[in-house]
């Protein structure tokens, strides 16, 4: 177990750094199911990593300064599961921290995270959409 759990803190590590987190996408699953629960701008389900990079990391990236930029703080592994605490390390466009905390709720087959369920402070989220993303409609 010891070495799946240091795999794992190595793979969650990767988040704290935008130039490395490529390092983490490449072993989530292409057809992931990701649902992000809240009532915010970036909740619902995707059903890929594409359309869940797309919808989450990169509009959070245009918000925040340097990009998503998230340090792991406790990391539990049983099995195929692994839940990720996470704090954001980020700064908003306008210069407000972004000290926003997540819970990922991770399922792996082997080596690639298939399905996870994040939960976050969506009133964070909300707030930081509204102050930094223009809208052009």
């Amino acid at each position: 177990m010891t070495a799946i759990r240091d795999d794992r803190v190595a793979l969650f590590g990767r988040l704290r750094d935008p130039t490395a987190q490529p390092e983490f996408w490449a072993r989530v699953a292409d057809d992931v199911d990701w649902t992000v629960e809240g009532t915010h701008p970036l909740a619902g389900r995707y059903h890929s990593k594409k359309e869940f990079v797309a919808a989450t990391f990169t509009r959070l990236a245009g918000l925040l300064q340097g990009g998503v930029k998230l340090k792991v703080e406790h990391l539990y592994v049983d099995g195929d599961t692994t839940i990720a605490e996470l704090l954001s390390t980020s700064t908003s466009n306008e210069g407000a921290p972004f000290a926003n905390r997540y819970c990922w709720v991770c399922r792996f087959e082997g080596d690639t995270i298939v399905e996870v369920r994040a939960y976050l402070d969506s009133a964070m989220v909300d707030y930081t959409v509204l102050r930094n993303e223009i809208s052009w409609e």
